[in-house]
């Protein structure tokens, strides 16, 4: 199973980008798909997550200016970054919760990471 992550870039503080998130492999079913950021020297904090049945949830920090989309039931997620604030800038990962077709276990899976820049 691997996660490909890509949207990200450098933006004035202000301003708005897309990243996006496609799952592939051995997949058996797909629970949940999220969005998590770190900054050097802190640990990976939550932003925004979507469930198969299309429930989602944001931090604090990011509602009303984040939205997560997609169709977690065909691996591909989007979060929609506006107004952005020097303080959202990090490397930003993609996580999926899922069964893989060779286990039927659950577990997560994590993508390599797109970085995110916001200049003031």
């Amino acid at each position: 199973v691997q996660l490909q992550a890509s949207g990200g870039g450098l933006v004035q503080a202000g301003g708005s980008l897309r990243l996006s998130c496609v799952a592939s492999g051995n997949i058996f079913a797909v629970r949940a798909m999220s969005w998590f950021r770190q900054i050097p020297d802190d640990e990976r904090e939550f932003v925004a997550g979507i469930n198969s049945g299309g429930t989602t949830n944001y931090s604090d920090s990011v509602k009303g200016r984040f939205t997560i989309s997609g169709e977690v039931t065909k691996t591909t997620v989007f979060l929609h970054m506006r107004n952005l604030k020097p303080d959202d800038t990090g490397v930003y990962y993609c996580m999926a919760d899922l069964w893989d077709r060779t286990t039927l276990g659950l577990r997560d899976y994590w993508g390599q990471g797109t970085q995110v820049t916001v200049s003031s």
